[in-house]
């Protein structure tokens, strides 16, 4: 197993890369699961836990297609000239009702497919990505303070133990 990678769950997944960030920066709700059209060298980058979806995201196109922007999957260390550009924008694979509920919830006003894990199960590469909300910065701050308090509560309990 390489040394970013971990195991994710009993599900039989190796995660790759997960976006901490979204989590801070959106709301989000329905959570998706899609498949990549990747070439060679980009598999072989991601299953030595290279990659980043930080400024990543996912776009509904004209045609009705799903593509995955902005990820970074860095250039194969043993590639050659075959080697892939590290944030091409990549095709997601959706079953056609998927694709639709997803249009139309990318019609709403303020919502955004916003990419969260890209993981490896059974050989294949596969991205999770949520329907999300923009917070304000009132709602970062909050979140804050509801984790900060989590935290204290749970500092006191273990003093408590002792």
């Amino acid at each position: 197993m390489a040394k970013n990678a971990q195991r994710s769950g009993g599900d039989g997944s190796k995660l790759i890369v997960s976006n901490r960030k979204a989590r801070h920066d959106y709301h989000l709700d329905d959570r998706f699961e899609a498949g990549l059209v990747l070439r060679g060298t980009e598999v072989k980058s991601l299953r030595g836990g290279k990659g980043s979806l930080v400024e990543a995201w996912v776009k509904i196109d004209d045609h009705g297609e799903a593509w995955l922007m902005q990820a970074h999957i860095p250039e194969y260390a043993y590639g050659n000239r075959n080697n892939h550009d590290p944030t091409r924008p990549r095709k997601l694979l959706l079953h056609r009702r998927q694709l639709e509920e997803l249009s139309h919830a990318v019609a709403a006003k303020g919502v955004s497919l916003v990419p969260t894990r890209l993981y490896l199960r059974e050989g294949r590469v596969k991205l999770e990505f949520a329907v999300g909300r923009g917070k304000n910065v009132a709602d970062k701050r909050q979140t804050e303070k509801a984790r900060d308090a989590k935290r204290e509560i749970e500092r006191a309990l273990k003093e408590r133990r002792r």
